[in-house]
């Protein structure tokens, strides 16, 4: 924008919608827009027509004496509907034309001093002419808006875009975005996902797409997931920025990865997208924690499509025996050192730091067992309350027992693959002294490397993706 005004006569304007509707038809219109720098000058030449067209009927009214000047006088103009609008949506901004007859336009921000619209910021001017056009436009116009998040935070687009829509019923709206939450605010709008387009050289033939149906009864959080990802989805424990997140997102490429707090939150986010029969083209897995859960347990969860680790957890991919050897030989060819001599180090460290934590480790795995002895003998809900008592007995100590015996004999034998596949070692320090032994100052280190050797080495990708089970084979047929 160079200047606050608009720089064209009404002969102009008319002249250039006519070019420009007429360019909009073309195949190049996909890409790019020959009147970028003109379609600013006719939105402020359309506010400003529109507010000298209301002055103009009002003042006829007037002077005519005519009945209906109140009715006239209580509508607001398009100015004041403009920056009604804008405070609505959180931006603090007044605009008004001069009325010196040079018709140029400024703005005030919270109050302060009046300054020419040129000099706003891209977002401010951003949402200033998105709602001068929709303010300005014909009755009965369909509207087009590309990516209205551009520039504009979502607290300022989203209820800009609520508010434009209010105003001007009698048009439709037509919004092509990435901001998923934008639909989620317009509950009665229809969302339709676009994944692709098929070309026949430049000519797009035909398009990919879902639509969303607005019956669909499942919880805003997964229906956040299904707009933001593509058509396969793979839910896991874990944040963001977790372990699991990174390491999940190589395994599987072909789906996305969304990441939920707990293993609870994950069968919940997958029961509700397979439940939900208008949902058909979204296709939902799971993967959590083993956690020492019986094998019963996890082939039911199976076949709700949640899969459980072979391994006790992420941590336990992350520092196999397998991927601590592939590491070590990268970092002998960077620090010349044996990488069976650091492997052999790294081993015997972990092995130790696991001894001086022996009993912590046995009572977390025994304390998980207990509980799911004693949630098992509880019986089906149909029975649980047709005894005034209820006893249930369980020998803690001899599982107790059962877990330190077995957790010793690995030791004894230096079994660290078992220990690391079956224990919490994360708690018992272990980790780190894997990592620190094999070369790194700690385990962020340690485990952006095995990020690293899994985008360099397919063969190492392959590895931990064989440790999944079918899983990988499941969401490549669904």
């Amino acid at each position: 924008m160079e200047s606050g005004t608009h720089d064209v006569s009404p002969q102009q304007r008319n002249n250039l919608l006519n070019q420009i509707l007429g360019d909009d038809t073309q195949e190049v219109a996909r890409w790019k827009d020959s009147y970028a720098q003109w379609r600013v000058s006719l939105a402020i030449f359309n506010l400003i027509a529109a507010e000298s067209a209301r002055a103009r009927k009002i003042a006829t009214a007037v002077e005519a004496k005519a009945a209906n000047v109140d009715e006239t006088l209580r509508t607001l103009s398009p100015l004041r509907s403009l920056n009604k609008i804008l405070r609505l949506s959180n931006l603090p901004l007044e605009i008004s034309v001069s009325n010196t007859g040079d018709e140029q336009v400024y703005v005030k921000k919270s109050g302060g001093p009046e300054y020419g619209i040129q000099l706003m910021s891209d977002g401010e001017r951003n949402a200033l002419l998105l709602a001068a056009d929709v303010l300005t436009a014909k009755p009965g116009t369909l509207i087009l808006i590309d990516e209205p998040e551009r520039h504009l935070h979502r607290s300022i687009i989203s209820p800009l875009l609520s508010n434009l829509f209010a105003e001007r019923p009698d048009c439709a709206f037509v919004i092509s975005t990435h901001e998923v939450g934008l639909p989620l605010d317009n509950p009665k709008a229809q969302t339709v996902l676009l994944h692709g387009c098929e070309y026949r050289g430049v000519t797009v033939h035909g398009w990919d797409l879902d639509l969303v149906p607005t019956t669909a009864e499942i919880p805003e959080d997964v229906k956040r997931s299904i707009l933001g990802e593509r058509k396969k989805i793979l839910f896991i424990e874990g944040t963001e920025e977790s372990l699991d997140k990174a390491l999940y997102s190589l395994i599987f490429p072909e789906a996305s990865v969304v990441a939920r707090e707990s293993w609870r939150d994950v069968i919940h986010a997958v029961s509700s997208i397979r439940k939900a029969d208008n949902l058909h083209w979204v296709k939902a897995f799971g993967v959590i924690d083993n956690d020492n859960r019986p094998i019963e347990e996890i082939d039911k969860l199976k076949a709700e499509a949640i899969y459980a680790l072979s391994v006790y957890s992420v941590e336990s991919l992350y520092y196999h025996p397998e991927i601590q050897k592939r590491i070590a030989e990268r970092q002998s060819n960077v620090n010349g050192k044996d990488a069976n001599q650091m492997l052999r180090s790294a081993r015997t460290a972990a092995l130790d730091a696991v001894k001086q934590r022996r009993d912590h480790l046995s009572q977390r795995i025994a304390e998980k067992k207990v509980r799911l002895e004693v949630l098992g003998s509880l019986g089906p809900r149909s029975q649980l309350f047709e005894n005034p008592v209820l006893t249930v007995s369980v020998n803690a100590q001899t599982i107790l027992s059962t877990e330190q015996a077995s957790l010793d004999a690995a030791i004894a034998i230096g079994d660290l693959e078992k220990i690391i596949a079956s224990y919490p070692i994360r708690s018992a320090g272990a980790l780190d002294k894997i990592a620190e032994n094999l070369g790194f100052p700690d385990r962020n280190h340690y485990e952006s490397a095995v990020l690293k050797l899994l985008v360099d080495d397919s063969t190492a990708l392959d590895f931990l993706r064989a440790l999944f089970g079918t899983l990988p084979e499941d969401i490549a047929a669904a």
